[in-house]
């Protein structure tokens, strides 16, 4: 079976929108050297480290460092005890590069090509904790892109959540649940735990944020307080 070909990064989609969105903001992207592009099995784009040479519209350099990653959908899971009214969250546990540790996040995955952001959302509960939902189920709660990174990366974020009213034994048949792929050399457990001790764990900037934006969203201030 033949290698497939690496996706030129000029025919990537989500270079193409990055440069597109450049161009719309007034810039002239004089030049751009590709340090590393990491793709996938199928040799699409999936990262690539850039060195841009741009110039403002006010005739300034922009700084020239660009992880390109495109965008990415993160979910909030709420399931909520059917007798108690108590509310619970689905974390996803595994190890990061940012410094090696274990992190704690809410499920997340990246929207390539064009795909639907609620539509990989939706795939992704089904992936990373087994929980089956349409993308018709989720509520979005940013209108627009949010930037985590505005200084050296692409990186745009959509975050959705969705509620499920569940029996107590259901909720915690979400806790520790190994849903890692081996093939992709994942290791993620699934963790169940209440909102604010689900801050507590998460040191991910959108995952901190997502919990605010969903409490803000459903107006539950009693438990933003306690955040």
């Amino acid at each position: 079976m033949s290698k497939p070909s690496p996706e030129p990064l000029e025919q990537a989609h989500k270079f193409q929108f990055w440069q597109e969105q450049m161009i719309s903001n007034g810039l002239t992207i004089n030049k751009i050297d590709e340090k590393y592009i990491r793709r996938r099995h199928n040799g699409e784009v999936l990262f690539a480290m850039l060195e841009v040479d741009a110039t403002t519209p006010e005739g300034d350099k922009i700084p020239p460092a660009l992880f390109l990653k495109g965008h990415a959908a993160s979910m909030l899971v709420c399931l909520i005890d059917d007798k108690t009214g108590e509310k619970f969250v689905v974390l996803v546990r595994q190890r990061r590069i940012c410094d090696g540790s274990h992190t704690y996040e809410h499920p997340a995955g990246m929207v390539d090509a064009s795909d639907a952001p609620d539509e990989v959302a939706a795939r992704e509960l089904g992936e990373e904790i087994g929980l089956v939902v349409e993308p018709s189920d989720l509520t979005k709660l940013n209108s627009q892109l949010f930037f985590p990174s505005t200084g050296t990366s692409d990186e745009g974020m959509h975050f959705f959540f969705i509620e499920r009213t569940l029996p107590h034994e259901e909720i915690m048949a979400y806790h520790h649940k190994n849903m890692g792929s081996t093939s992709e050399f994942e290791r993620i457990t699934t963790i169940v735990t209440s909102l604010p001790e689900s801050h507590k764990l998460i040191n991910n900037v959108n995952g901190l944020l997502l919990n605010f934006m969903y409490l803000k969203h459903v107006g539950d201030y009693k438990t933003m307080v306690l955040l």
